[in-house]
Formats: C-alpha cells, structure tokens, sequence
C-alpha cells in the first residue's frame, strides 16, 4: 500500500527562517509534499520590493527549497488565495496569517510556523500546527569573528575581500581580512543571521528601511545593509565604538569646565567623519546626568553609548519634530542631537534650544567655523549666538579648537567710519579670549570674517573688492578695483561709462557705498581718456561752471587736473557743467585756480 503523502503548508516565518531546506537536506522529511500558499509568496515580494531584509531572505530560501524539491522528487506548489489591497493594508493586523491559515484548512495540511501567535490562533482553530521556533544566535554572530579589541569597522561587499578599519578614532589603517572575495551566499546567509538576531533580541531594532538600504542597531554594532539598484552590489558595513570616554579623559581646563557647567547651553560637536564627535556626546551626556540632569537623545541609529538613565528617542513615526513635541512635554535638562545634518534638523535643534533646553549637536565640518556657517542660511544671524554659545572642534579623537560666540553692536574691524556700526557675531577662541572671526551683514549676504592680530582685516579687503567688480561689473565688464585702505577703494573703469558709474549727482555710486560700507573714487582707466575737448571756466557766485561747445550735450566729460583725474560729469542742456565750490571738488578745483595749474577736459 502506497503511503499518503503529508502536505505541510509553510508560513512566511519558517521559510525566512530557513529551517525546512536544512531539514529536507539532512532527509528530515520524507514523503511529504510543500505547499506555498500565494499570501505568503505575494508578502515576501511585497517585502522585498520595499527594501527589507526578510523579504529577500524568504525570496532567497524559496529559491533554494525549489531546487532541493527538484533535485529530491518532491512536489512543491503554489495555491490559495492571492491577497487583495486591503489585506496587504491589514497585514500588520493579521489578515496575511489568516489567509495561510485557511489554505491549510483547505488542503487539510499541517502548518510549519516559527510564529508562536500564528501557532496559537492556528491551534485555536483547530489547525494541525507544527510550531519550531527559530533557532537564533544572539552572540557569537558570524560577522563578529572578524572584529579584533581595536576593530573600528567592518567593510563586506561580494566578490570582494573582507575589509576592516583597525586602530582608534582619527589614527586607523584599512587592512584586508583574508585573501579570498566573499561569495553572494555567504552575505545573504550573514544578513539573515543579522536580521533574525534584531527581530528577536531585545537590542535589536531596526533603525532606517528604505528602497535598496537598511540600518540596524544590534547592541554596540551599527549594521548598515545595501542593495542594488542603490549599490551596484550586496554590502555589509559594520561599525563599533571602540572606546567609551568620560569628559574628564579629555583633561579640559578648569575653564571649559566651568562653562559646560554653568553657561554653554547650546554646544555644538564639530568634526570630519571618524573623528570622535560621537564618543564626546556621549561622554557629554554622562557628564550631566552625573550633575543630576535629566538628559535625553534624538538619534537615527540610536548608537551613542550611554547609561540606562539616559533615554534614546529615534525619530517617531519617521520624524524628528514629532520627537521634538513629545521631548519638550518630558521636559529635559539637556538633550544631545547626534547628526545635525538637514535644514529641518538645524531648525528643531533651534526650537528646541530657544524652548529653554540645553542642546548639544554633532555636526560634520572640516573646520569649527564651517559648523557656525551651516546654521547661517537656516536661522537669523542676530538668533545665532542664542542657539549656538559653544563650539568644540574635535579631530583625531582630540579636542582642538573650543569657540565662543557673542552678539554685539559696533563697526566691524577694519571699518571706521561710525555710521557702519551694525549687529555683529563675534568669535573668540574660548582659552584665549582672542577674536578670530566676526559675521555680520555685508550688502545683502551674510559674511564671515577672519580677523588678524592688529586688527586688520585682509579677507575683509579681498570681499570688499569682490563685491564692487560684482556691482559695476554691468557698467565695465573689465572694472579695475584697488582697496587702497579698509574704508576705502579706488575704482577704474572706462571712460565712457564714468558718468553712468557715477550717477546724477553721485546718487549710483552714493547708494553702492551705503550697501557695502566703504567710501569709493571712480576714475578713468590709463590710456582711455578719449580727446581732449576745449571749454571755457567761468565762476558765478558759489560755483565753477564749464561751458562746452553745444555739441557735446549729454556725453560724458572727464576733467583732470594736471595728470590727476578730478571728476567726471555728463554735459547738461546749456552745454555745461557746474560744481559747487563748497564740494571737495569744488575746493580741489579752487586751488588749481589759484595756483595756476593746467585744467583739461576729455570726451
């Protein structure tokens, strides 16, 4: 008598899980035939498709019972339902479970689940069940036997060799594991070790699922997974701290400690990536929880290493401004922004902050002022001081530069003329007091200034100058500007455009020196003074008046004094020109006059 064969009916729980390949292999199950209810193919494809882990682990598993089945003579089929929109909606609530459970009802089967709930309500229905929870390491994963104490990371890719990061934060070396290439199978079984450990591990989440990309957080290991099309192919990066520090490790004066104390409210980390910013947020955040702080995180992936008393919040329900509500009703001493890094990021970090909670964000800069300049397009300048106090620059592990930032009202070093005193961002180094940067308004943008010992300001030159060419670069596209002091620039540029440069009655070129704050000579360039044309000077009352020939009406006239260019002006109505003698013009002309000196004009 022919033997009945077993139908076994397999849920999308234990073919992630891997289990029945093994066991057809290992001639486990004998006279059995495999039914695969559509739910479940139509689930892990739906997975997948989005991205997740799970759906190409069960994808993957699928593949491999097909050609174990073919290779054993054992029949595998498809069959039941497929799930409508609404069911997919409702998966989270079941509905998928149920339908693999009525496929096994149909075809009387026995259902292989390693979901202890989907066992349950099955039993309760009166399913046969057969439940094998997964086997599943939580230590001694597969990627761990490439960490070594000073392992910074680990870099896995297919059909390359296994690569890791050694040494300590700012000082590491990339050395290969191994000589031979890691195959496509031995990823995918290692994302599958990973994925299950984060399903079932209390220190497990999944952090980041996107089309292509996953971020896992699984104890101290950030677990970064790509696919294509997003990487040209299957890699694994792995990432550890390697070392956890308290702020007193970093040997900070008595002055900067008094400051973290009492003052710095809102302190930016600032630094290239692999620099240590993380660790000194960490160590920040212990720091002020010792000093009976309540202090919070805002992470994605939650990987700062901190105590249990210091809760770490993710970005609730994918977005940090819903954390941020939540956070200011739990009302925090300080909280610790690990990735500044979006426009929207810089904006809750400033609310935040101005809602009166001490505020500590870790930004990627090369530089301590580069952190500074990205909060400058995102907030008022005269806001930045109030958001941002403290800036610590960190590289190599080590802090090497702390900031201090202050609003004031004054003229901007290397200006002196009073009336461009204006709101003014200034930098000092904290351990010296000195004032290496000031921002303020220069025209219409928002400028950062380095300022030298002595007060001069060289930077300040070479933008006074950009901005001019800038300016005038319509009038001449060749304009010749020289800043021949910090309040003032002589500016050249063709001689028929002089009179356009200038304005009626200055008003051009007195609105360009409002805008950028330094007072400006236009004069002809050399060699294009054009032809000298022959005028007649009269003085009636308080003014010199030069009269034209009446063909020179409305084109511009330079006149000079010797070889020194006095003034350029267009020709009115009545054929001439008049300059008051009270002008400085007027008084430069007064004593050619008097002193004989040779007046000529040019068209």
């Amino acid at each position: 008598m022919v033997e009945k064969l077993q139908k076994i009916i397999l849920d999308t729980s234990i073919i992630v899980d891997g289990k029945i390949s093994e066991m057809l292999k290992g001639d486990e199950l004998k006279n059995i035939e495999i039914i695969v209810p559509y739910a479940v193919l139509d689930e892990l494809q739906a997975q997948a498709s989005k991205g997740r882990e799970p759906g190409f682990a069960g994808l993957g598993e699928l593949k491999i019972l097909r050609e174990v089945c073919e290779k054993k003579k054992i029949k595998m089929i498809f069959t039941g339902s497929r799930p409508s929109i609404e069911d997919i909606k409702l998966a989270k609530s079941g509905r998928m479970d149920a339908l693999i459970r009525d496929v096994a009802k149909e075809e009387n089967g026995t259902l292989y689940t390693a979901d202890y709930v989907q066992a349950l309500v099955g039993e309760a229905e009166g399913v046969k069940v057969q439940h094998m929870p997964a086997e599943i390491k939580l230590e001694g994963l597969r990627f761990e036997n490439y960490f070594t104490p000073d392992t910074l990371s680990l870099h896995l890719k297919e059909d390359v060799i296994p690569m890791a990061k050694r040494g300590r934060p700012g000082k590491f070396e990339l050395v290969k594991l191994g000589d031979k290439p890691l195959a496509r199978n031995e990823l995918d079984d290692l994302i599958r070790e990973i994925s299950e450990a984060a399903r079932i591990s209390e220190e497990g989440t999944v952090e980041i699922v996107r089309n292509g990309a996953t971020v896992i957080q699984l104890g101290n290991y950030r677990i970064s997974i790509a696919r294509p099309p997003f990487s040209d192919g299957l890699e694994v990066t792995v990432v550890r701290p390697i070392i956890k520090l308290t702020l007193s490790d970093y040997k900070l004066s008595e002055k900067l400690m008094k400051r973290l104390k009492e003052r710095a409210e809102g302190v930016l980390i600032a630094g290239p990536p692999g620099s240590g910013k993380s660790t000194l947020a960490g160590s920040m955040a212990e720091f002020y929880k010792d000093q009976g702080k309540i202090v919070k995180t805002l992470e994605s992936p939650r990987d700062l290493q901190v105590s249990d008393e210091i809760t770490q919040y993710g970005p609730l329900e994918g977005d940090f401004e819903k954390t941020a509500d939540i956070l200011l009703l739990v009302r925090p001493d300080h909280s610790v922004y690990d990735e500044v890094r979006k426009t929207k990021d810089f904006e809750i970090f400033a609310d935040m902050r101005l809602s009166g909670i001490g505020m500590i964000g870790v930004v990627h800069a090369s530089n301590a002022i580069d952190a500074i300049q990205r909060f400058m397009s995102r907030i008022e300048l005269g806001m930045i001081p109030h958001v941002v106090d403290t800036v610590i620059f960190v590289k190599g592990g080590e802090i090497k530069n702390v900031y201090e930032l202050n609003l004031t009202v004054k003229v901007p070093t290397g200006m002196v003329e009073a009336d461009l005193a204006r709101p003014v961002v200034e930098v000092k180094d904290f351990e010296t007091g000195n004032l290496e940067y000031e921002i303020y308004t220069f025209g219409e943008e928002n400028v950062i200034i380095p300022v030298k010992e002595g007060g001069s300001v060289s930077p300040m030159k070479k933008l006074a100058s950009e901005r001019i060419v800038q300016e005038l670069r319509k009038f001449d596209p060749d304009v010749d500007v020289d800043i021949v002091s910090d309040n003032q620039a002589v500016v050249k540029v063709d001689n028929d455009v002089i009179a356009r440069v200038i304005g009626k009655e200055g008003a051009t070129v007195k609105a360009l020196e409002e805008k950028l704050g330094i007072h400006i000579e236009v004069e002809p360039k050399t060699g294009v003074l054009g032809n000298e044309i022959r005028f007649d000077l009269f003085e009636k009352g308080n003014s010199f008046e030069f009269s034209f020939n009446r063909d020179y009406v409305g084109k511009a006239a330079s006149v000079f004094i010797e070889d020194k260019f006095l003034f350029s002006a267009t020709v009115g109505k009545k054929s001439s020109i008049n300059i008051t003698k009270d002008s400085d013009i007027g008084k430069e002309l007064l004593r050619a006059v008097v002193g004989k000196k040779k007046i000529k004009a040019f068209l």
